[in-house]
């Protein structure tokens, strides 16, 4: 309890507490997306339980994860040498979730290409996937971004309290976000195709990050801004087109 009373007068440790929490929101963003374009392919009225009951279970293995941090360290230790690079359980995770990332995004890409007509997209959604499925992937993809996280707020902070309370904040932020964002994406089609865009280049980025290439994160989410800043415009310009045409 002492050590908590003297965390909490401490104004180093809320300052990294704040950073630790918009950190783990921006790489929430990520997971967030994800989650919006798998939970819409679901029928409408078991897409928010999905939601809610992926990121809930996603906060528990976050958390279960935080308890052994000292494991997770270790996962940076090289494992073997290959291409000039020692590859650690990190870089491997890293590659295979920007594996899986990479698949999922094509895949679904593909899926919105040869699906083109509302009729055919909502007769493929109650069959390509379940909520049990959903929940499944989002698990997956969640883990790795965890162990990435995990290891970043390591090098920012040695106080395992302020790693929880930076992981349960940016998760309270993904469920209060997650409805929204569905439902903006599927009023919106073409911010699907933005969206899959971005996972794509974060499955890359992750791809990128195992084989010791390391790729600032901040030019990936400057360019999706930007790329969603554009994307506003082009929604409100068809947007004002279409009111001309009504009037």
């Amino acid at each position: 309890m002492d050590y908590l009373i003297a965390l909490a007068g401490d104004p180093a440790v809320w300052a990294a507490l704040a950073t630790l929490v918009v950190m783990e929101v921006v790489l929430g963003i990520d997971n967030l997306i994800f989650i919006s374009i798998l939970s819409n392919k679901l029928p409408e009225a078991q897409r928010a339980r999905t939601q809610r009951l992926g990121i809930g279970l996603a906060l528990v293995m976050r958390l279960g994860l935080l308890g052994t941090v000292a494991l997770i360290v270790r996962l940076t230790n090289p494992l073997f040498e290959a291409f000039g690079h020692g590859f650690s359980w990190r870089d491997l995770i890293l590659i295979g979730g920007g594996l899986f990332l990479v698949w999922k995004a094509t895949t679904e890409i593909h899926h919105h290409i040869t699906h083109a007509t509302e009729t055919d997209a909502a007769d493929s959604r109650s069959t390509t996937l379940t909520p049990l499925s959903a929940i499944g992937q989002i698990l997956v993809l969640d883990l790795v971004f965890s162990i990435d996280s995990i290891v970043t707020a390591v090098g920012m902070t040695e106080h395992i309290p302020i790693m929880f309370v930076a992981v349960i904040a940016a998760v309270a932020v993904m469920l209060f976000a997650a409805g929204p964002l569905s439902r903006f994406i599927d009023r919106n089609p073409t911010i699907v195709m933005l969206a899959l865009g971005f996972l794509l280049v974060i499955g890359m980025t992750l791809i990128a990050e195992g084989f010791g290439s390391h790729v600032p994160k901040g030019y990936i989410y400057a360019a999706m801004a930007f790329s969603a800043l554009v994307e506003g415009l082009n929604m409100l310009s068809r947007r004002a087109k279409s009111k001309r045409h009504v009037s």
